[in-house]
């Protein structure tokens, strides 16, 4: 997932992007509601890590912003111990879930995880494309009813291309997905993590449209 974090308190804000970066996901932070809505401007995101106390403004009021637009984005607030009415109207708002600070990276983890089985509770959330099984709900993929080990970054791969079955997703989309900005990216980062999959998973399941990108091939959704 390419996720946007928005919190002012740098230790905390750092330890998040890190950890969320070595998780797989693609993670944006800043820490002021101007910068947050240059950043939802500029690039698509899975999901919102949104603190509600910002030196700019109230968080409030750009997640009142996203909703009014129609975002379907997960969005996940933060708040203090003793700030009960900002949770209350965080959820009101149209946030997913809330968190209370301080809190453990690993749990903010393990709720981003179940925010996002919700969205995919939505769609399709477990596809079969011959003897291979990926389970989105799960975060996990199988082949002839084995689990396939992967990389944060391999399933990051799988992960986008299932969650649009048929369409073909550019080089530039697939980099987008799975790195931040200002991170590096090499440029044949893209081709050597579809070669990996395709070394633990066959070369049938990723396909090459030659010219525009990659796409999953032909599935059966259960």
């Amino acid at each position: 997932m390419r996720i946007l974090i928005v919190e002012d308190e740098t230790p905390l804000g750092s330890a998040v992007q890190d950890r969320l970066r070595r998780a797989g996901h693609a993670a944006d932070w800043f820490t002021t509601l101007e910068d947050a809505r240059a950043a939802l401007a500029a690039a698509s995101y899975d999901f919102l890590l949104l603190d509600l106390g910002l030196p700019d403004g109230s968080g409030r009021d750009l997640l009142r912003q996203v909703r009014r637009e129609g975002s379907r984005m997960a969005i996940l607030v933060t708040t203090a111990q003793d700030q009960i009415s900002d949770r209350i109207a965080g959820l009101a708002g149209g946030a997913d879930d809330y968190i209370v600070k301080p809190y453990d990276v690993d749990e903010l983890l393990a709720r981003l995880d179940a925010v996002s089985r919700r969205y995919v509770a939505l769609a399709d959330n477990r596809l079969v494309v011959d003897d291979v099984e990926i389970d989105l709900a799960r975060r996990r993929m199988s082949r002839l009813g084995a689990e396939v080990d992967l990389t944060a970054r391999e399933w990051a791969v799988i992960e986008l291309l299932a969650r649009r079955p048929g369409a073909i997703c550019s080089r530039e989309q697939m980099e987008d997905a799975l790195y931040g900005l200002g991170e590096e990216i090499e440029s044949n980062a893209i081709e050597v993590f579809v070669s990996r999959v395709r070394k633990k998973i066959g070369a049938g399941l990723i396909l090459t449209v030659r010219g525009r990108g990659y796409r999953l091939a032909r599935h059966v959704a259960s």
